[in-house]
């Protein structure tokens, strides 16, 4: 296992380790993306034992020796996974939404695993639905299986949304893999839950005008990733959970903002709706993003960074 220290200029990629069954793909899945992003790995694990909080697991409290056996099998898999990346491993106390939250201000990405059972509960968990709010890097929740499909962005064709679209394009180049970008559209005029008003032949004029929005938030992107093939979706609110839901079985990342209150991100994190045991596919990882997240840093700190 290395031991070198990390240069406070790079931001490694901080992957969550539980011992739950998704921890092996999970850290596999942070590997790739610590490669991708030419940065090296550090593996956390929180130790709940000296937690003076309610603890809500339903097995035995691991013993300390238990948490330093995970980290070195973790940390072996990664690196027979790859022998030149950069390995280290961390043991924290505490709740582990609390402590994850404060290693994502020192990270390039925090990568996290599903909770169990995701085919009767399909739900993130609450660690990882607390990190959708407030970790300060952008946050990776390992669902299952990528696809081969496009990359799939949530844009609220706002100028608060422009990290999220610049980090879904960088993704997108970086996976050679064209763009969807999603935008929910709603009727306008309704306030407080009122039914809005409705003006006879207005509706294409508003839907033209939705879709402008979102033209005007792409071009800046699509002019710095020109290489990158892009498609615009308008749904509606009413069309939003199956959107999402054939969106988890066909991508191979979706992408949204972080710490956002809007319905995208709580379907993401809070399951479409339940589905019998066996028949739930495996979804996509989900990428959350913070709003300001420096793009630019992104995109130049890339597969070909140095380790040295």
């Amino acid at each position: 296992m290395g031991s070198e220290a990390i240069s406070p200029r790079i931001r490694p990629v901080v992957v969550g380790v539980d011992g739950s069954r998704s921890t092996t793909a999970t850290i596999d899945l942070a590997v790739t993306e610590a490669i991708r992003h030419g940065v090296p790995l550090r593996i956390v694990h929180v130790w709940p034992g000296r937690y003076t909080g309610v603890f809500r697991g339903r097995t035995a409290v691991p013993t300390p020796a238990d948490a330093k056996r995970l980290l070195e099998v973790t940390a072996r898999r990664a690196e027979l996974a790859a022998p030149d990346l950069p390995v280290t491993t961390e043991l924290r106390t505490g709740g582990a939404a609390n402590v994850l939250a404060q290693c994502s201000q020192e990270a390039e990405l925090l990568v996290v695993g599903h909770r169990d059972n995701p085919f009767t509960r399909p739900s993130w968990g609450s660690t990882a639905a607390y990190l959708a709010h407030h970790s300060a890097s952008p946050l990776m929740v390992n669902r299952g299986i990528a696809h081969d499909g496009p990359v799939v962005v949530a844009s609220s064709a706002r100028r608060s949304g422009s990290a999220t679209l610049g980090y879904a394009f960088a993704e997108a180049a970086l996976r050679g893999a064209r763009l969807v970008a999603v935008h929910m559209w709603a009727r306008p005029g309704g306030v407080d839950g009122a039914v809005p008003v409705i003006r006879a032949g207005g509706f294409a004029g508003e839907r033209a005008e939705a879709g402008e929005r979102l033209r005007a938030a792409l071009e800046p992107w699509s002019g710095q990733f020109p290489d990158v093939e892009v498609e615009q979706l308008l749904v509606s609110d009413l069309d939003l959970p199956y959107t999402i839901e054939r969106a988890s079985v066909r991508s191979r990342l979706l992408v949204a903002g972080i710490g956002q209150t809007g319905r995208f991100s709580e379907l993401l994190y809070g399951g479409v709706g339940p589905a019998p045991v066996g028949l739930r596919s495996p979804t996509s990882p989900a990428l959350l993003v913070p709003a300001g997240w420096p793009i630019g840093q992104r995109v130049s700190t890339g597969a070909s960074t140095s380790w040295t």
